[in-house]
């Protein structure tokens, strides 16, 4: 039984490397900001905390980088395989039904973590980054563990979306949700409405999770985040069982 979940997560990784689309695009666009953004301005403190642009832009754009990897594995891709008849398939085979999602989510976790070990080097290596070994390995670890509300979102928009406008959906969803909860800028420097409807997005408490390790100013709690986390992760896989039972029904009906 291991051995199925086993091939099943080798050929989701083996197929979206070799979909330059995505792997390309998943793993240079965080690298290019955090570039522009995280090394470009160095050793410069970040507003209102004796922190350094490079450490802090560490946790948001490796929060933005696992998000995207997560959402476009997920949610582009359920909805082309779904369009393709790919998911019907599956459900005919004999292989247990949760590989095709444990499948996915690892992959999406595998993306994340390349991603975010590429971040951490750059960080290191040209943004003067210094941290104990402890403080980057719980940076690394909180980052890809965030990852589990937005495979939910995935799921729920592959369910609802068509092959044609995934896409674009995750791009209208994604783009947004990440400026607006300071994943790119920090959120001292956005308009004060953004920073009001921020803890509204789930990027949002990921974000907060991860600048808690690194020591820097937070709003709320801990537990606070994580308990917000896991509502958006309850219900996003509610719209995604409920775009999935309505898949059936149109199948099966």
């Amino acid at each position: 039984m291991t051995h199925v979940y086993w091939m099943e997560a080798k050929c989701e990784f083996l197929k979206l490397l070799r979909m330059r689309v995505y792997s390309l695009s998943t793993v240079l666009f965080p690298l290019m900001f955090y570039c522009f953004f995280g090394l470009a301005m160095g050793r410069s403190p970040q507003p209102g905390a004796a922190m350094p642009m490079a450490r802090y832009l560490l946790a948001t754009y490796g929060a933005f980088a696992v998000v995207g990897a997560t959402l476009y594995a997920f949610g582009i891709g359920i909805a082309v395989e779904r369009g393709l008849g790919w998911l019907q398939v599956k459900r005919a085979s004999p292989m247990p039904p949760a590989a095709y999602l444990v499948a996915k989510g690892a992959v999406s976790l595998a993306f994340g973590a390349i991603v975010v070990t590429l971040l951490f080097t750059l960080g290191a290596a040209f943004g003067g980054v210094r941290m104990p070994l402890g403080q980057w390995l719980a940076l690394g670890g909180t980052l890809i563990a965030g990852a589990v509300p937005f495979c939910a979102l995935g799921l729920a928009i592959g369910n609802f979306a068509g092959p044609n406008s995934a896409p674009a959906t995750v791009n209208m969803i994604y783009m947004p949700m990440a400026f607006c909860a300071g994943l790119w800028i920090p959120l001292q420097f956005l308009p004060s409405v953004m920073r009001q409807a921020a803890p509204f997005l789930p990027t949002y408490h990921f974000a907060q999770l991860a600048l808690g390790v690194l020591h820097a100013p937070v709003q709320g709690t801990i537990m606070e985040h994580v308990g917000a986390l896991a509502a958006f992760t309850m219900i996003f896989a509610g719209i995604a069982w409920i775009g999935d039972s309505r898949e059936q029904e149109k199948v099966y009906g």
